[in-house]
């Protein structure tokens, strides 16, 4: 039994919960290894896995899991860490992983946001192409103020339901 199963818990129920909540994430359109290997490291009790033990629990290769660890870092859904003394990495999934999730997505709205701004100006705002991107625009940033402050009520909520963190 591995670390990501824990004492006391049944593998299969574990594996049955990763398989369905990588279901959920594929259908939500993440790329189906980082679906498994995220759900794998959200079950294990420490949130900490090596390619080895992930690699026995999904019986995936280790090359699999290198590329669903390589997308999961960029999108900041885990972190690569080294073991005290080895050469070894593992792969940890914070406790906030999805607000520095949803945090790091706001550089990408920035980029977008100047990118149509640029593409209003070029097109002519009096086109309809141009007012079409002024409404993109305009939607991306609504959302980014909202996400702004949806993120600071989210810490309010954290801290008093699980304290600070």
């Amino acid at each position: 039994m591995t670390e990501s199963v824990g004492a006391g818990r049944d593998a299969e129920s574990v594996s049955k919960f990763v398989e369905s909540f990588a279901a959920q994430l594929v259908e939500a359109g993440m790329q189906r290894m980082a679906a498994r290997v995220f759900a794998a490291l959200l079950a294990s009790d420490k949130g900490v896995l090596t390619s080895a033990e992930l690699s026995e629990q999904l019986r995936i290769s280790p090359a699999a899991v290198s590329g669903a660890v390589r997308y999961l870092a960029q999108t900041h859904m885990v972190s690569r860490e080294r073991e005290p003394g080895s050469r070894r990495e593992r792969y940890r999934v914070h406790g906030d992983q999805w607000y520095e999730a949803l945090t790091n997505r706001e550089a990408v709205l920035k980029r977008w946001e100047s990118a149509l701004r640029e593409g209003v100006t070029s097109l002519g705002a009096d086109t309809p192409a141009g007012r079409r991107l002024a409404e993109t625009l305009a939607f991306f940033e609504f959302i980014d103020g909202e996400v702004a402050a949806m993120m600071e009520r989210w810490r309010a909520h954290r801290e008093k339901t699980f304290g600070p963190g």
